[in-house]
């Protein structure tokens, strides 16, 4: 059960960004990141709250073998929220992790970011 869960809490994310209001735009970062980083994506969801109007945020998870990724945006707060939980069962998974949650800061490119870290187990 020993793992790492990462959280990093974005503000000052441009609005217009699609990956704030599109899930199908969402959904392929998450999947290309979680590749990139080593990790493997075995089940996805991406929801849209509200209208496709351009204006509603999105909760979208991607379940991990090693665990699973979350990310919620507030367009109209221009934030964004991620959550990177690995376990290192087998092996340790946590530079993995850390890469993720790296791309996805990227993409996003916030004005300011609040990372946290626990270990668990």
């Amino acid at each position: 059960m020993n793992g790492l869960h990462l959280t990093a809490d974005l503000r000052g994310v441009h609005a217009a960004l699609p990956a704030m209001t599109d899930p199908a735009v969402l959904g392929a970062l998450c999947r290309e990141a979680v590749a990139a980083s080593g990790l493997q994506g075995v089940a996805e969801l991406m929801h849209r709250f509200g209208p496709a109007d351009g204006q509603s945020g999105i909760t979208g998870v991607v379940l991990l073998a090693e665990s699973h990724l979350a990310v919620h945006t507030w367009p109209e707060l221009g934030a964004v929220t991620l959550d990177v939980y690995v376990c290192n069962y087998g092996g340790d998974n946590s530079a993995r992790a850390r890469a993720l949650l790296d791309a996805l800061i990227r993409v996003f490119a916030p004005a300011e970011v609040s990372r946290q870290q626990l270990l668990r187990g």
